[in-house]
């Protein structure tokens, strides 16, 4: 399978590129407004698994032709880059592609992080506004921690919550998730269950903040 990881070179889109491409053998494909900074960072990728006995290809492209070339895109992209970045790749989705969502709406103050949806009620339902009809969307990966997810030396051990109207494509993101070692993915209903699980992300953060020894939080079922 190819996944595009559109801001591929961020943080949550660096760490979802390592894992995907050093645990499974799905094509990873970083996508960025800037292809130069694409692939700059694709070939960052390839010389950390070179580093650890993987050879493989990643390669770079805009954001428009990442989505071309695969059939899941991640909108690895602050909550406020999404309804843009959507818009600019709608034309590169096909029908059948899944559109998958990690982002949450924070704000910050003196006091830490609070979850500050935006008017659809969540994140994901507004990347679900702006995607096309024919592409369903999933809410995945909004509670892992960037750094952890990008440390290849770390065992996960933890879980991620998926919310979905389309049961397909929850099913296409569930065996992508599972597919990295040490990742449990959990079925959160659909996706009017969103804003619920993205405001876990700022206490996460929080809590993550405020006690020693946790600056990688992430969370697991019991």
């Amino acid at each position: 399978m190819r996944i595009a990881l559109l801001g591929g070179t961020g943080d949550i889109g660096e760490g979802l590129a390592l894992r995907w491409a050093y645990h499974t053998d799905h094509e990873v494909i970083v996508g960025s407004r800037d292809p130069d900074k694409a692939r700059e960072k694709a070939d960052e990728y390839e010389t950390e698994l070179s580093s650890r006995g993987r050879d493989v290809k990643v390669n770079g492209f805009t954001n428009e032709m990442a989505a071309d070339r695969a059939s899941v895109v991640v909108l690895a992209v602050p909550p406020y880059h999404v309804s843009d970045t959507v818009a600019a790749v709608s034309e590169s989705l096909s029908e059948g592609d899944v559109l998958v969502t990690p982002a949450a709406g924070m704000n910050r103050d003196d006091d830490g992080f609070h979850y500050h949806p935006p008017k659809a009620g969540s994140v994901t339902a507004l990347v679900a506004d702006a995607a096309p009809d024919d592409v369903p969307v999933v809410g995945a990966f909004h509670n892992l921690a960037a750094g952890r997810l990008a440390d290849l030396d770390a065992d996960l051990g933890i879980d991620t919550l998926l919310v979905a109207d389309d049961g397909d494509a929850k099913e296409t993101v569930r065996l992508l998730a599972e597919g990295i070692d040490g990742l449990r993915a959990l079925d959160g209903g659909g996706l009017a269950n969103a804003p619920e699980i993205e405001g876990i992300t700022p206490l996460l953060i929080n809590v993550a903040r405020n006690n020693d020894g946790l600056h990688d939080l992430g969370i697991q079922f019991r």
